[in-house]
């Protein structure tokens, strides 16, 4: 199944593309929920956390070693940022291309609403 994301890593769909290399591409959010949204993605097409292989261990540690590079050249590694990885429909996942949201820029507050 082709995302969205699959048409931004192969240059079909445009996107303010950060970071790419072999194994990630790394662009903007288009509806950005922080002053810095970036969404790391594998260039490999992986669903959701539940359909990540014991293969593709590198790859994920790969996509936290780009967001912290990341998190560096926007100037936010010291002030703090938040990696998020959302799984299937109740956690809110809209493109169901693994990804990994990088939110800073701001105080970000609590990780979810207490009820």
């Amino acid at each position: 199944m082709t995302t969205i994301f699959s048409k931004i890593i192969k240059g079909e769909a445009p996107a303010d593309i950060v970071y790419q290399d072999d194994r990630v591409t790394a662009f903007r959010d288009i509806r950005p929920q922080a002053p810095v949204h970036i969404l790391i993605v594998p260039n490999k097409e992986i669903p959701t956390v539940n359909d990540i292989s014991e293969a593709d261990a590198p790859l994920i540690g790969h996509m936290f070693l780009v967001a912290k590079e990341i998190a560096a050249r926007e100037g936010v590694a010291e002030s703090g940022y938040r990696l998020l990885v959302n799984c299937n429909r109740d956690a809110n996942q809209e493109v169901f291309h693994l990804h990994l949201h990088l939110f800073a820029g701001r105080p970000l507050g609590p990780m979810l609403m207490r009820r």
